[in-house]
């Protein structure tokens, strides 16, 4: 029996007995509601072409068996328009039903990708670093490509077989009862095989959506910027390729595999069928050898009838397994849905009152283990992934701990510590990245799990380590932080930012094209960028994750030259690891394995010659001894 992985935890039994639950057709259905009048019409076109279709072997009939013995040409030239009339008339009715299928279809993909796409936006951001993005890409579209399948396919052919089966019997039985039993009595053959089958490619249909997934993933990461820089760095071209053919050659060997499984079905099934047609030729041949009542014509009406027979007998001997199988990519697509959000709104959630900007950790812990966070384990590695299981970022319990401070309104805290001591953490837990596995974070003494995240996101603005770029229009990802931004507000964040020389220098200006992530600006450049982005925002609590790391001296003295006046009215938590930051703090927090082990100004940390002090001495003597402090620093430092 062969186990497939899911998502955070879920686990899939691929080989089960295929499982069409009233709760899923009920909820497949809740997407199709909307369309439901579309839905009646199709289902109309349906019975109308069914109908039309089922009088084609009666026109054959009449004029083998009366057009031509009686030689009756007004008959004769009447049924030979009806043979091309009702073809084209069929035609149409069916083009009819098709587009207003295809309105049906792309109305339920286009909602149910709406739906998925909102739904892993507002997942925390603890789901984003242990999910593949091609594995979001791929439930984004194949899967919701194969909903569509289900709906517009799978379920449009089940109700054409059950009408089409309905009128060919009771039209065959008409003519003949006895011999339309015969035709039927081959119906078990086509069960069995047809069950068998349909369970293998329903097993099939998985595997194929899991190995795509897996090679998307491949692709999304390769293919990028970031990911093809780092393969031509280290020369690994030939090691991804041969990854990316493994891959492949799985992809392609279940396609094979499907091909090969759905051929030998219908090759039983195109058997089991010309015995049927044998025997009834048989038997309509020595009817109208030895009756009366019997003629050619009916002989050639049933010939003509039985595909219309066997072909949906055949369809809905296995219509739960197809059924089944089509509808896996609902499942896949209601496994995402299905995903609880980690964080999202209190249903009593009330939008944060105008801020004044003071920010109070209260005991605060939080774990990037997710037995800590008590959250389902996260992403189990799919089969023959050697990748194992996705570790968390520290393999510390608590990434923060027992922490606790205050930063008054209009302060500049600066967050100061080793390497992974938690500082980045301090900054996630801010804007509710995350939530605090323990303890509570408040702005103006407003619980964070008390208010809407989006109030919370017009109080803080936020700069990280790394500064990610659309590939868009420097506009748009300026304009990104502030839609409704005017041009003069614009241009003043960038001018605020120091980078409004180089855009004026560029031949489109604010309409340049920044490239993959930025790629074409230089680190920074992004910086900046992201600087004016966070400007224009104008937020009450800035929060900056080493936002001058990559610039050099001049940039980054201009920059906070710039903030400077912009930090003085407002709320400023600063990941700093540089002098001349830490000297213009109110207050430096100074942390080291999760914990607030020191608070206080350069000179009191100095004095208590404690974790600071070593710093200093290691990390920031060498700044002060090699360039001169900002000037902006400087009325700090004569006050500390």
């Amino acid at each position: 029996m062969v186990h497939g992985s899911g998502w955070w935890g879920f686990t899939r039994d691929t080989d089960a007995r295929p499982d069409i639950s009233t709760r899923l057709l009920m909820r497949v259905w809740g997407y199709a509601r909307p369309y439901r009048k579309l839905i009646v019409y199709v289902l109309g076109a349906i019975v109308v072409k069914t109908l039309l279709d089922t009088m084609m072997p009666l026109i054959v009939r009449a004029l083998i068996d009366t057009a031509i013995p009686e030689k009756n040409f007004a008959l004769l030239n009447l049924l030979a328009l009806g043979l091309v009339a009702i073809p084209a008339l069929g035609g149409l009715v069916d083009v009819w039903q098709r587009r207003h299928s295809a309105i049906v279809g792309e109305g339920i993909i286009r909602d149910l990708r709406c739906a998925l796409y909102g739904h892993i936006q507002r997942m925390s951001l603890r789901f984003f670093t242990h999910t593949k993005s091609g594995e979001l890409i791929s439930r984004l579209n194949n899967d919701v490509v194969g909903s569509q399948r289900a709906i517009t396919g799978t379920l449009i052919d089940l109700i054409t077989n059950v009408v089409t089966l309905s009128i060919t019997l009771v039209v065959m039985l008409s003519l003949n009862w006895r011999l339309t039993l015969l035709a039927a009595a081959v119906l078990p053959l086509f069960i069995l095989p047809a069950q068998r089958v349909g369970r293998t490619l329903r097993r099939i249909s998985r595997q194929q959506m899991d190995a795509n997934a897996t090679m998307t993933a491949q692709m999304q990461e390769t293919l990028n910027v970031s990911g093809s820089l780092l393969v031509k760095l280290f020369g690994r071209e030939p090691e991804e390729l041969a990854k990316f053919s493994e891959r492949a050659g799985k992809v392609r060997d279940l396609g094979v595999r499907s091909a090969l499984v759905g051929r030998g079905f219908f090759v039983v099934v195109g058997l089991v069928a010309a015995m049927g047609t044998a025997v009834v030729y048989w038997l309509g041949g020595y009817l109208a050898i030895t009756t009366t009542t019997f003629q050619v014509g009916d002989i050639v009406a049933f010939a003509m009838y039985l595909p219309r027979l066997y072909g949906p007998l055949a369809a809905l001997a296995s219509a739960r397994v197809d059924l089944a199988t089509s509808l896996v990519s609902f499942e896949r697509v209601f496994e995402v849905l299905d995903l609880p959000l980690e964080v999202a709104d209190a249903p009593d959630a009330r939008p944060l009152p105008p801020v004044a900007g003071e920010v109070a950790f209260e005991s605060v812990s939080f774990s990037y283990l997710d037995e800590v966070a008590g959250e389902t384990p996260i992403l189990t590695p799919r089969e023959g992934d050697a990748s194992g299981p996705i570790r968390p970022i520290t393999s510390r319990r608590w990434a923060v701990e027992d922490l606790s401070f205050v930063v008054r309104p209009g302060q500049l805290a600066a967050l100061v510590g080793p390497s992974g001591a938690g500082k980045t953490t301090v900054t996630y837990l801010l804007p509710r990245l995350y939530d605090p596995s323990q303890g509570a974070i408040r702005i103006d003494g407003h619980d964070l799990r008390e208010v809407t995240l989006a109030s919370l996101a017009d109080a803080i603005g936020m700069v990280t380590q790394e500064s990610f770029l659309f590939h868009d229009t420097l506009r748009a990802n300026l304009l990104f932080a502030k839609p409704d931004a005017t041009e003069a507000e614009m241009m003043a964040a960038c001018k605020a930012a120091n980078i409004d020389d180089l855009i004026s220098a560029l031949p489109d200006g604010y309409d340049t094209i920044v490239g993959e992530r930025g790629y074409r600006f230089s680190g920074g450049e992004k910086q900046r960028i992201a600087i004016a982005r966070v400007i224009l925002k104008d937020p009450r609590i800035l929060v900056l994750d080493e936002a001058t790391s990559s610039l050099d001296s001049e940039s980054e003295r201009l920059i906070q030259a710039a903030l400077e006046p912009l930090m003085a009215e407002r709320t400023s938590i600063v990941i700093a690891h540089r002098l001349s930051t830490i000297l213009a703090a109110d207050i430096i927090l100074v942390i080291d394995q999760g914990r607030l082990v020191e608070h206080g100004t350069h000179s009191e940390l100095l004095a208590q010659d404690g974790l600071y002090a070593r710093l200093y001495q290691t990390q920031f003597r060498l700044q002060e001894a090699t360039a001169p402090i900002a000037a902006v620093a400087a009325p700090m430092i004569s006050e500390n």
